[in-house]
């Protein structure tokens, strides 16, 4: 009776205990006949649930190559922009809104140049930068980059409206570039477009040029819209590796 009143006081301590420290605490007993292998799996069990399982270790994800952007309005040369818009409204361009200048940034210009009875050709033009932080939970810069480079490629070519809507790669911008060239009716009038959306390491950069003739004027050539924004789009990419020297 002396032996069986602890082991009793001691069983039924256990079965107050929740169920997972009765098996690390409560599990064997030194009055018990059994051979001890019981205790020898719990140990096991233990050290198993202990080491950490691949999601539970933190992902090591490439850092990411741009800390900064570029000046947005002074991302493409002046005489670039005076050469693709003539009489543009604010030379130096119009900066877009933006609360985080060094996550994204915008610049705009636009002009209509007068040419009196031949009539006159109007021009937009605008960039946009995109820059993605590394992230464990999200993945790279660079991998964010490519990834929201198919979305904005998908808007672009998802255009109401647009008429004769080609996609091409474009070499020689970036890491990895597309161009997109369509016709749209505004104002009663065809306007061509020609839009970049690439990627420089973890920065996305968005150009669209377009165009159109009023009062008699032609339209402006495809091939003059596209090498256009090519051109832009091109020097506002060469504007990022710029601002990170």
């Amino acid at each position: 009776m002396q032996r069986s009143a602890p082991r009793l006081t001691r069983i039924l301590a256990c079965a107050a205990v929740p169920v997972m420290l009765v098996v690390a605490g409560c599990s064997s007993d030194s009055g018990d006949s059994g051979s001890g292998k019981t205790g020898s799996k719990d140990k096991a069990g233990a050290s198993a649930s202990a080491t950490p399982s691949p999601s539970q270790t933190t992902k090591k994800v490439e850092p990411a190559k741009f800390a900064e952007l570029p000046q947005a309005c002074k991302s493409i040369a002046a005489k670039t922009t005076e050469s693709l818009v003539p009489k543009a409204k604010t030379k130096n361009g119009t900066p877009a809104v933006s609360s985080d200048l060094a996550s994204r940034g915008g610049c705009s210009w636009n002009g209509l140049a007068d040419k009196g009875v031949k009539g006159s050709q109007y021009r937009w033009l605008d960039v946009s930068f995109y820059r993605y932080e590394s992230d464990a939970a999200l993945g790279s810069g660079q991998e964010r980059a490519q990834e929201n480079l198919a979305k904005e490629l998908a808007k672009v070519q998802g255009t109401q409206g647009a008429k004769k809507l080609r996609t091409t790669t474009a070499t020689g911008i970036g890491d990895e570039a597309k161009t997109v060239t369509y016709q749209l009716r505004k104002t009663d009038e065809d306007f061509v477009y020609g839009a970049v959306v690439a990627r420089t390491g973890n920065v996305l950069v968005l150009l669209s040029y377009n165009g159109a003739g009023y009062a008699g004027a032609p339209t402006p050539s495809e091939k003059t819209i596209v090498d256009g924004a090519v051109k832009a789009a091109k020097e506002a990419v060469a504007a990022v590796a710029a601002a990170n020297k």
